[in-house]
């Protein structure tokens, strides 16, 4: 019994770094709900006042408006698989010391695909960043 108490407390510390990740996810998947949101307005304003005006230049930056949300709704869903991946690594961490089965390269594998989510969360952030510099429009309401 002592035994697998000490598993689990060691479990328990390596399960802390995983769970600074969740947090640090949770904060990206917070910032890109807000810039989706500040897109989805000025969309909106976009398209009134071309409904107004019959404005061309309207349509341009509706699609790079497109563009942006696309990037950003792709890097929502890469953020949450890997917060969902990482949850998966804290309870196969805990399965493997309760079962007494080695699931080291399943938890390895996982933390992999979850790395792999988050740096492609980052690159699509990063894109839409840099869409929303080029074309002047990032802050705007």
């Amino acid at each position: 019994m002592d035994s697998h108490l000490t598993d689990i407390s060691r479990v328990i510390q390596l399960a802390v770094a995983p769970v600074f990740l969740l947090t640090a996810i949770a904060t990206m998947i917070n910032a890109l709900n807000v810039r989706l949101g500040r897109i989805v307005d000025r969309r909106r304003v976009v398209q009134e006042r071309a409904e107004r005006q019959a404005a061309a230049a309207a349509g341009t930056e509706i699609r790079m408006l497109k563009r942006r949300s696309a990037l950003v709704y792709y890097a929502i869903f890469c953020a949450v698989l890997s917060a969902l991946l990482v949850c998966m690594v804290v309870a196969g961490a805990f399965l493997g010391a309760l079962l007494g089965v080695d699931l080291a390269r399943s938890v390895a594998a996982l933390f992999i695909a979850a790395m792999l989510a988050m740096i492609a969360a980052l690159g699509l952030f990063l894109r839409e960043v840099f869409l929303a510099v080029r074309s002047g429009t990032h802050n705007q309401p």
